[in-house]
Order: structure tokens, then sequence, then C-alpha cells
């Protein structure tokens, strides 16, 4: 039985950049042998149904056709993923903005504000850079995946 838009689908991932390095994983012990491990998570295949937009829509594309137990790697681009970065998403705020908080701006780190999370551009003598741009925002994606289970959604 092969994938369709409109099914429910269990499977399981490991997601890398070109480079090899592992951002995200299904797999418990894949997640802490790159040392991704997050203990509050629960690690087990992911439950998706296809052709809603549940998932990016790359990977959406590539599973259907596939079936129970295979086992395939995928390439996906950006423009099939997060997108490209848009510098309309980079914003400056004056440093006070972190020190009235109680915080201290670091490049490289990420904040929680009104308007999502964003990351810790560059500080700029009294101006610290926002980005809001997807983190995965203009990465080539490689997914490992393995379907375990398919369940036909219904038809219209």
């Amino acid at each position: 039985m092969k994938i369709e838009a409109g099914d429910f689908v269990k499977f399981h991932y490991v997601g890398k950049f070109e480079d090899g390095e592992v951002f995200d994983t299904s797999y418990e012990e894949v997640a802490k042998e790159n040392g991704i491990y997050v203990e509050e998570r629960e690690y087990g295949p992911l439950e998706v149904q296809i052709g809603v937009g549940e998932i990016i829509q790359g990977l959406d594309e590539e599973l259907v056709g596939m079936e129970v137990g295979e086992k395939k790697t995928l390439t996906i681009p950006p423009e099939k993923a997060y997108g490209m970065p848009n510098p309309e998403l980079v914003i400056t705020v004056p440093a006070s903005e972190f020190t009235k908080a109680g915080l201290e701006p670091v490049e490289g780190l990420y904040v929680m504000t009104d308007s999502g999370i964003a990351k810790i551009e560059k500080i700029e003598g009294e101006n610290v850079s926002l980005d809001f741009n997807h983190p995965l925002a203009g990465k080539t994606l490689i997914f490992e995946v393995e379907i375990v289970d398919i369940k036909k959604g219904e038809s219209h």
C-alpha cells in the first residue's frame, strides 16, 4: 500500500544538515549519540496526515508513494523546507530593552519576545539585532526516513 495525500503516516526520521550534523530525530538513541537528547521529549515515530501542511512541503511531497518498511534518504532544498532568510525579519532594538528586563544580550542566544522567538544576531554599541527567521531558514535538510505505518485517510 503506497502513501497518498490524505493518508495518516507514522515514520521515524533523522534530520541532518549537509555537513552530516544531526539537528532532530525521532530515535532516542540517535539523539543521545549526537548530543541533542531532550529529557522531556517523548521519542518515537512521528504521525502526520499527508498533504495537509502538517510537515514541511518537501517532506510531505517525498513521502507520497512510499510503503511500510521502506527507508529513503531525502534531500529537501530550503524552498521546500523553511524558505530563505527574509531580511525584513531582522530588526534592531535598543540594548536598553534587555537591561530593563534585567537581561544581558549575548550574540547567538535565542530570546522570547512579544513577537516570538528571535536569535540575537549581533550587538553593536547600544543596538541589538534580532533575527526572527526560522533557525533552519536557508538550509538544505537531509532526512533519513523509515515508514512504520500507513492508515488510509477518508476518501472525499
